[in-house]
């Protein structure tokens, strides 16, 4: 079912109410941060509901939930990068392994950014092509495929202090990929990572952490458009509700992640975004 339009912004979220939209909440929690494709999951779930496409403002600000687990999750991470890259900074030792992640981790956000930018118009507008259901679809079937050949030629060695800034920007430019619905922000970013043969949870880590501006960018601005759109009292509280249950789920679901990639491997991943992708275009052809 279609969304609807608030300013020219799609906010089919407020229209479902608090309890389907926590609902949703926990759906995008846990699909936003495994690589399976969180867009997917949002128009697939209310479609076989009978419900109406949340719209891809929700999906957008919800990256706020995301946000807030990987904070949480990493932030043993995130206060050493932080404090190792100033006192790199005092003493100019540029080849601090904090500072090289530091710079990497700004080098690999600049391609999303000028990329979210230049199709904001299109992602954000009512009825986007983009989140058409043959798009997901087909996107869901090519992740798989490439996250399945980088399984098989990874050799899963190198770890995120290894990380030189050829890596940072080609794990960037593949986070680009994560614009077309399906494709995965934490799917595409983790198979470049293991291309460039990192192990399975370092390649998650380094994932994550250079997902953290891009992730805190997009919320931001969606919450920006939103304000812009001039969102209801209601519709606020909604998407409040929403965030809550997202990220309570999104840290559950990271903490899962990481245990399955410490121990196994992506494919189970893998045969569920080819068999995800399968169902979404039976149900965008039937």
């Amino acid at each position: 079912m279609s969304g609807a339009c608030t300013e020219g912004v799609d906010t089919g979220f407020v229209a479902l109410g608090a309890a389907k939209v926590a609902f949703l909440g926990i759906v995008q929690g846990v699909t936003e941060l495994m690589p399976i494709s969180s867009t997917a999951h949002m128009r697939l779930v209310p479609a076989l509901l009978g419900w109406q496409d949340p719209g891809s403002a929700f999906s957008a600000a919800m990256q706020l939930a995301a946000l807030c687990a990987v904070a949480c999750y990493f932030f043993a991470d995130i206060r050493s990068i932080t404090i190792g890259s100033l006192t790199a900074i005092r003493a100019r030792d540029w080849f601090s392994p904090h500072f090289r992640l530091a710079v990497g981790v700004v080098l690999g956000t600049i391609p999303i950014v000028i990329a979210g930018l230049l199709l904001a118009p299109l992602l954000n507008r009512c009825d986007s092509p983009l989140r058409a259901l043959p798009v997901i679809g087909f996107a869901c079937l090519a992740m798989g495929g490439l996250l399945a050949l980088a399984e098989l030629v990874a050799r899963h060695e190198r770890r995120v202090e290894d990380m030189r800034l050829r890596d940072a920007l080609i794990v960037g430019l593949a986070q680009v990929g994560a614009l077309i619905p399906g494709v995965s922000r934490s799917g595409s970013t983790l198979t470049a990572a293991l291309f460039r043969s990192f192990k399975r949870e370092e390649a998650a880590r380094f994932s994550f952490l250079l997902g953290i501006p891009a992730i805190a960018l997009a919320g931001l601005h969606e919450i920006g458009t939103l304000l812009h759109a001039h969102l209801g009292a209601d519709g606020w509280l909604i998407l409040l509700v929403g965030l809550v249950a997202g990220s309570l789920s999104s840290f559950a679901a990271l903490w899962g992640l990481m245990r399955i990639l410490e121990r196994f491997s992506t494919w189970p991943f893998i045969l569920y975004r080819i068999l995800l992708g399968a169902v979404v275009l039976w149900v965008a052809y039937h």
